[in-house]
């Protein structure tokens, strides 16, 4: 009787590990697939029983089932795609130079301004 038990086991395992090796890695749970097999061989009965139980998925021919998209209203367009970042085509010197304008003009904004403000200065 233990001689039949021990085919048995070992029949189990062998079972376990072919179907281990073969199964694509998108199919196997909570492990990955070289975890199993250290499992499988170093506790053959119960790995492969928890192989079986709850390491591989039964959703086909090692083929994951896609998972049901969440459907929206359908009267809503996709989102348009993301704008691209804007590509400076400036050297350095170019965009120093236009700083210091920029600079110069904001300076030149604020002394009006303050002209505007006090006109008795002049």
């Amino acid at each position: 009787m233990a001689f039949l038990f021990s085919l048995l086991v070992i029949a189990l395992m062998i079972g376990a590990l072919i179907d281990i090796i073969t199964r694509d890695d998108s199919a196997v749970r909570f492990l990955p697939k070289m975890a199993w097999i250290i499992i499988v061989i170093l506790l053959p009965f119960i790995g492969s029983v928890l192989w079986f139980g709850i390491g591989r998925e039964y959703f086909g021919d090692g083929v994951r089932m896609p998972r049901p998209q969440r459907r929206e209203h359908a009267q809503h367009p996709p989102p348009p795609p993301a704008p691209s970042r804007p590509v400076d085509t400036r050297t350095t010197e170019q965009q120093i130079e236009d700083l210091d304008r920029e600079i110069e003009e904001w300076r030149l904004r604020a002394e009006i301004e303050k002209r505007k403000q006090n006109p008795s200065a002049e």
